[in-house]
């Protein structure tokens, strides 16, 4: 198999999608048209089936660094989405984040609130303003500890919102695989219809791709039905080469999603992980037909960064991945940024934080 190149050696990059016709219904991007719509089930692709572990998919892989910092270098600068477009755009950035609760002090009650804005995340006045008093908008999950699946099932209950539970021993996963296999079990049995695993680090930095794909395949098989996300700490393992071999091992081995943190990691998602890790999705596609999900996790907090990982996914990968069944963006503050967005649109005026709570 011949060397791959990531990233276009010429630094090219595609201009910014101009926006569609005038009113923000129509320029969020496919968002829920009605109820019923809005509470049909979130994974829509077909699902990712594991293939044979084949070193040849990935030994090669090399990255155009020079030509990968360019391209991302152009986002922020670029023409940016503006006025009903930005407002469209962020209502449908709500419809993919992954509403999460992850502290050493959640409680039952945290997390019940928590759910509560995930079925409202925007106030009723702000959605009427822009045309969406008809519609049913929320987030695309409540993500939270095993601990609490449950208690989030409870809440969520008739409203379409699928739990996700972190698990594997999650954020460093150095507990005995055993124990592993046994917490998605746990969470499945709780009703987590997605689970968000971590990784074995070690098997990367020590180039144990077998391993690390023998492990996916266990987490896979553990979780049923239940979506999984593979958590691959990019933070953690050194080099963008490291990150898009363990990208393909794992969608290789079956992982629905690939993502990109714990949030808890040192550095977490970047844009420019983000387009290595979607190149390797594309090139997934292109060789087995499965379209597998992307979610960047810890630091996207503002709704000028959302957008920025909008348009890449839809240069990188095409319109489709700007739904929730293959785009999810984990975050705790970042819906406050963008109902404060929102409602400067409306308004004009920006509102405090704290008037736009969470949990």
């Amino acid at each position: 198999m011949t060397s791959t190149s990531l990233v276009r050696s010429s630094g090219a990059v595609r201009s910014r999608p101009a926006p569609p016709a005038s009113a923000v219904a129509a320029l969020a991007p496919a968002a829920p048209a009605a109820s019923a719509e809005a509470l049909a089930p979130p994974h829509a692709a077909a699902r990712n089936t594991a293939q044979p572990f084949d070193t040849g998919w990935f030994d090669n892989i090399r990255i155009n660094l020079s030509a990968a910092e360019r391209r991302v270098a152009t986002l922020p600068g670029r023409r940016s989405v503006k006025k009903d477009a930005q407002a469209g755009w962020l209502l449908k950035a709500i419809t993919c984040i992954d509403l999460t609760t992850l502290n050493g002090d959640d409680t039952a009650e945290r997390v019940r609130r928590l759910c509560a804005k995930a079925v409202t995340p925007v106030r009723p006045d702000l959605l009427a303003a822009l045309g969406f008093a008809d519609r049913t908008l929320h987030t695309g999950a409540v993500c939270v500890y095993h601990r609490f699946v449950s208690t989030a099932v409870e809440a969520l209950a008739g409203t379409g919102i699928p739990v996700a539970a972190v698990s594997t021993g999650f954020p460093a996963g150095l507990i005995p695989h055993e124990l592993k296999l046994k917490e998605i079990e746990a969470s499945v049995r709780d009703g987590a219809s997605e689970i968000d695993i971590v990784i074995t680090r070690e098997h990367v930095l020590t180039g144990q791709w077998q391993k690390l794909y023998d492990e996916m395949r266990d987490f896979r098989s553990a979780a049923g039905d239940a979506h999984v996300k593979a958590i691959l700490a990019t933070g953690e393992l050194k080099t963008l080469r490291n990150v898009a071999k363990a990208s393909m091992v794992c969608m290789m081995a079956g992982a629905d999603f690939i993502k990109t943190s714990t949030g808890k990691e040192g550095v977490n998602a970047t844009p420019l992980v983000t387009l290595v890790m979607l190149r390797m999705i594309r090139q997934y596609e292109a060789r087995t037909g499965f379209r597998v999900g992307y979610k960047p996790a810890g630091g996207v907090s503002t709704a000028k960064t959302a957008l920025d990982y909008q348009v890449l996914m839809k240069e990188e990968l095409g319109r489709a991945w700007l739904e929730p069944d293959l785009f999810r963006i984990g975050a705790s503050t970042l819906l406050a940024d963008i109902e404060r967005q929102l409602e400067h649109h409306v308004t004009g005026r920006y509102s405090a934080f704290n008037r736009h709570p969470i949990g």
